[in-house]
């Protein structure tokens, strides 16, 4: 099959746009001037690309996705900013993803092998890891920072700002407003309030993680929810702890970083 045998013939592709001679592009979508679009991606029916946007090898990207439009923020002032997407990402459908701000580093970026269900929103500047799985309508304020093995639950509403942990998971419904730890279990008890709930052993034993571990990482939990201690103290008892397994460094960095402080 030839390059233009790929492409549709009612897809409309910016005689700019630098796409790789294997991608797969459906009928009635759309390809801006600065995209370019790596080995190997399919693209369905009535997708718009447009922005400074960059998509890797192996992508799915199925109908009605829009990536790369200007951020929903009214600072934006067409500021010439980007999105990256990496490898091996399935985007389902309606999922729609900005490019960055100036406010920030001017990009939205995207890893590789993650799972994007319908209609998923990934706003302005985030930044997301490797490995997750966004259930569907899981949507993503700006500037929200996405570690790596995350699941969101359907309709998880993440603040501004927020950090989460690699390995942990949220459940469906979650209004986010705080940071989750790695590891860690985030669950609502009716209402907006979140709470940790242990840590998602099921999803560690999934990933081959040894009950050795995984109780080393327990221990770490009940160090910061557990043994009514300060971040501050939390962090030395952490520190120790790490000498043990250098996993437990995960809790340190986040709580490090964390702007918003972490879900209590």
């Amino acid at each position: 099959m030839s390059h233009k045998e790929n492409i549709h013939s009612t897809a409309i592709i910016h005689p700019k746009a630098k796409i790789h001679e294997t991608v797969i592009i459906g009928p009635y979508s759309c390809v801006g001037e600065n995209v370019s679009i790596g080995e190997g991606t399919k693209i369905g029916n009535h997708v718009n690309i447009t922005g400074n946007t960059k998509i890797g090898l192996n992508n799915k990207i199925f109908h009605s996705s829009s990536l790369g439009e200007s951020p929903q923020d009214m600072k934006y002032a067409d500021e010439p900013t980007n999105l990256i997407i990496g490898d091996n990402n399935t985007i389902r459908e309606f999922c729609t993803f900005n490019v960055g701000t100036i406010q920030d580093q001017g990009v939205t970026k995207i890893g590789n092998r993650n799972w994007f269900m319908a209609y998923v929103h990934v706003a302005h500047d985030c930044k997301v890891g490797n490995n997750n799985i966004f259930a569907n309508n899981a949507g993503l304020a700006g500037h929200v920072t996405i570690h790596d093995f995350i699941m969101l639950g359907a309709f998880t509403a993440v603040h501004q700002f927020c950090k989460i942990g690699s390995h942990s998971i949220t459940m469906g419904g979650t209004l986010l407003t705080q940071d989750i730890p790695p590891f860690v279990r985030a669950v609502h008890r009716g209402g907006a309030t979140v709470k940790p709930n242990g840590i998602n052993s099921e999803g560690l034993k999934r990933r081959d993680f040894s009950a050795e571990k995984i109780s080393v990482i327990k221990k770490a939990y009940k160090i910061i929810y557990r043994n009514n201690n300060t971040i501050e103290e939390a962090k030395v008892e952490l520190s120790h702890l790490a000498k043990e397994d250098p996993e437990i460094n995960l809790f340190i960095e986040l709580i490090d970083k964390s702007s918003r402080g972490l879900i209590r």
